[in-house]
């Protein structure tokens, strides 16, 4: 059996990783000048024999390597070192050969070394009774022990947590592979494992020809399955890994992965293909077919020191052949309490960042894993630029930024908000009354055809201070839009958006005035600074609010975080306008010892014009906001750290008029050198014109307990408190030191189902065993 390094991205193991060790310092490098230092209490010259003996507390510096020993013998006619007794010896990469009796030639390239155990530099320990060097590439250990852990501190002696025996291990340093015959692995010195021949990189290979570590998976529609990945260290700039899968029921689906790096960048493609011998088992589903597979790629090249660019892409036989087969996005089990992705991403970018300006151009595809292609936009492209003088106008900073979409989409999407829209398939495109999708059933979450946009907006800004320290902001924005769409007549889209061609140009002058003025109190114990902050924002009403299309600007979230934002919409598709004040108070105080707390509360005022949240647009983005009314919610967050150990925060929002919570999170992290936990509590109120019915409330918990030396337990659980279940957890549990881990690891997750259906619960049991240097296997458990 051979095992292989492969050091990439994709390589690095999930889930507990080993106890990290302190970094080595680098050694410096010892000149090969082939002059001999010696230093011992006797040194005797033998003229006759041409021999030099040190005798007593020795110390030989020799080309990059010393060696200690009580007793040293230099021959100067056969050029050979022959030492004796307690001898240590470091060569020039660091390693350390203790040994009682050591032969060797004075290049070091050949000898014998009796009764011995090496350390390396990255702490992985060999033992032999005698070790034969030759050729200055072969080292053959008889009996040799190999091991990456390291000595127990109170018993040196006690045998190592794990360890590879071999009736005699060879070392090629050449090909840096370390060959063992007839091997055993053993784990406190009782034997688990026997192995004719087994092999291995040496710890100091980054990359090496051979098999990975194998994997083992289990399916309803594939059967039980085996993996033997093979890594083919090709040349030092390219590199392949070919993954056999072995399947019971399906046979054997090819997995293939080439990399290569060049000088300015690199790139991967990976490919996949199965001649199915079982399509039944997917029946009804996209998998039912002979032949399935896909290619997907990634590259990133850079142009100079502020230009990159790249691509990304995906082509699959059909769009749920990843998660049939676990592949790809679909491997980690670890990010169950993320959702799994919706969509795969084909792109090509061109990215610039300079000393203040930033420059991206892409266009982007996304492949449907829910079967929902005809409803996804395809962009070409999409622009951003921004860029800030470098020099002042007016005595201000003066900046300016740049946005350009274009997107095509062939079907709508219609989302339900009501609970006879959701039951009754209102909104459903399959609908028999498109009359039926009204924006108070439905909201159109995706226009049918093409939409454009140019944006470009400039911004002057500029702070004075003035004699008892009040600071004003003066400041001006100009934005124009330009926008061009192409709505297509499908059902029910007319009782949203005009269909057929639309032309408009939207101009949105903005002037303002921040102003703040902090006072600052000095204690013993600290310093408080209160601020009293006020905004005011002038501005003509939103033109054609409500009545363009919304693609970029569906999510809005009033907080104190964008409180004093001029534009409070999270894209550009929808403007801010109409007149508007923003006010609050900010305090934040440092205490001497450490730690400290801020405060932020404040309200929005709409003072005359159209309020643009209260407009229902195709979304109804802004809508049950907090802002919809001429006086806002009140927002408010609180943040305090006593150290760096603790973290508290709360953000809320309250209804303006009667002080009911409509939003309120909090949050509190703790980490320690034996354990962290964190939690998060989420309280929403109803939203229904977004289609939220009822109020949402949660609980979202993590935890990280060492509850010994090197046991640790870990888990998180996310509970909804309105249905007063927990609907979502991991746990685990592990011994994690600096050369083994086992974990167990249990994850309740979601998997999509076709056609946009509910996830479906998916309960999995992982088995993770790593050796340091050898290698980490996870093993789905039934």
């Amino acid at each position: 059996m051979v095992f292989a390094t492969e050091i990439t991205p994709s390589a690095v193991a999930q889930g507990f990783i080993y106890n990290p060790r302190p970094p080595q310092p680098a050694r410096p490098r010892a000149p090969n000048d082939n002059q001999m230092l010696v230093q011992a209490v006797e040194v005797d010259y033998d003229y006759n024999n041409n021999r030099v003996s040190a005798v007593g507390d020795v110390q030989l510096f020799y080309n990059g390597t010393s060696i200690e020993a009580d007793k040293v013998i230099y021959d100067r006619k056969t050029k050979r070192l022959h030492a004796e007794g307690n001898i240590r010896m470091t060569d020039a990469e660091g390693k350390i050969t203790y040994a009682d009796i050591m032969d060797l030639s004075d290049d070091y390239r050949d000898g014998f070394v009796d009764s011995l155990h090496v350390e390396a530099a990255d702490n992985t320990r060999m033992a032999a009774t005698r070790l034969d060097r030759s050729s200055g590439n072969y080292t053959v250990f008889e009996k040799g022990v190999y091991t990456a852990c390291a000595p127990c501190r109170d018993d040196p002696k006690k045998p190592p947590l794990w360890q590879v025996k071999g009736e005699r291990i060879i070392h090629d340093q050449n090909e840096k592979m370390l060959y063992f015959e007839t091997a055993q692995l053993e784990f406190f010195d009782v034997p688990l494992a026997y192995m004719p021949f087994f092999s291995t990189p040496d710890p100091t290979a980054k990359r090496k020809s051979g098999f990975l570590m194998p994997g083992f998976s289990e399916s309803s529609t594939y059967g039980y399955a085996m993996e033997v990945p093979y890594y083919w260290a090709i040349a030092p700039d390219y590199d392949a890994t070919f993954t056999p899968r072995i399947t019971t029921r399906q046979g054997v689906l090819m997995q293939a992965e080439f990399r290569q790096r060049l000088i300015d960048g690199s790139y991967q493609i990976r490919a996949y293909g199965i001649d199915q011998l079982d399509p039944g088992a997917f029946a009804g589903q996209p998998g039912d077919r002979q032949f399935r597979g896909g290619i997907d790629t990634k590259g990133q090249f850079a142009i100079n020191d502020k230009w990159v660019w790249g691509w990304d892409g995906v082509l699959l036989s059909d769009f749920y052949f990843f998660s049939d087969y676990h592949l790809a996005q679909y491997r980690d089990p670890f990010s169950s309490f993320l959702s799994l992705p919706t969509e795969a991403i084909s792109q090509l970018y061109l990215t610039g960042v300079g000393d203040r300006s930033y420059f991206d151009l892409r266009s982007i595809y996304y492949l449907s894993f829910s079967g929902n292609q005809q409803q996804v936009p395809v962009i070409y492209p999409v622009l951003d630029y921004s860029n800030v003088f470098n020099y002042p106008i007016f005595g201000g900073e003066v900046s300016y930024k740049t946005n350009f979409v274009s997107l095509t989409r062939n079907d709508t999407v219609f989302d339900p908000i009501t609970t006879l829209a959701n039951t009754s398939g209102l909104c459903s495109v399959a609908s028999a009354d498109p009359m039926a999708r009204i924006p108070t059933q439905c909201l159109l979450r995706g226009f049918p055809g093409t939409y454009a946009r140019l944006t470009v907006e400039a911004q002057w800004r500029r702070s004075f201070t003035d004699s008892i320290g009040e600071i004003w902001t003066p400041f001006a924005i100009m934005r124009a839009d330009v926008i061009n769409s192409d709505v297509l007549s499908q059902p029910g889209v007319s009782n949203f958006l005009p269909v057929g061609d639309t032309q408009a140009l939207r101009l949105m002058p903005t002037v303002g005035l921040e102003y703040r003025y902090p006072f600052i109190n000095v204690q013993p114990w600290g310093s408080t600074t209160i601020e009293p902050i006020a905004q005011v924002i002038i501005r003509p009403n939103e033109t054609y609010a409500g009545k363009l299309p919304n693609e970029d600007a569906q999510s809005l979230v009033f907080d104190t975080s964008n409180l004093f934002s001029v534009d409070k919409f999270s894209g550009y598709d929808r403007i801010e306008g109409g007149g508007r004040a923003n006010v609050g108070v900010q305090a934040t105080t440092q205490f001497d010892r450490g730690g400290a707390i801020k405060v932020l509360f404040g309200q929005s005022y709409q003072l005359f014009g159209l309020n643009s949240f209260a407009v229902q647009d195709v979304t109804n983005t802004g809508v049950d906001s907090g802002l919809a009314t001429p006086r806002s919610d009140y927002v408010s967050s609180v943040t305090y750290s006593p150290s760096s150990t603790y973290t508290f925060s709360v953000r809320s929002r309250f209804d303006g008029q009667t002080w009911n919570v409509q939003r309120f999170e909090a949050e509190a992290r703790a980490n320690f050198n034996r354990w962290s936990v964190s939690m998060t509590y989420g309280n929403y109120a109803p939203q229904p014109e977004l289609g939220y019915l009822s109020r949402r409330e949660g609980l979202l918990g993590s935890a990280s307990v060492k509850v010994a030396t090197n046991w640790v337990v870990t888990g998180a659980a996310r509970w909804d408190l309105e249905a007063n279940k927990i609907n979502q957890y991991v746990i685990a549990a592990g011994y994690v030191d600096d050369c083994f881990v086992l974990a167990l690891n249990y994850i309740r997750s979601y998997n999509y189902a076709v056609g946009g259906a509910p996830p479906v619960v998916n309960d999995t049991y992982m088995l993770q065993i790593g050796l340091r240097t050898i290698g980490t296997l996870s093993i789905p458990l039934p």
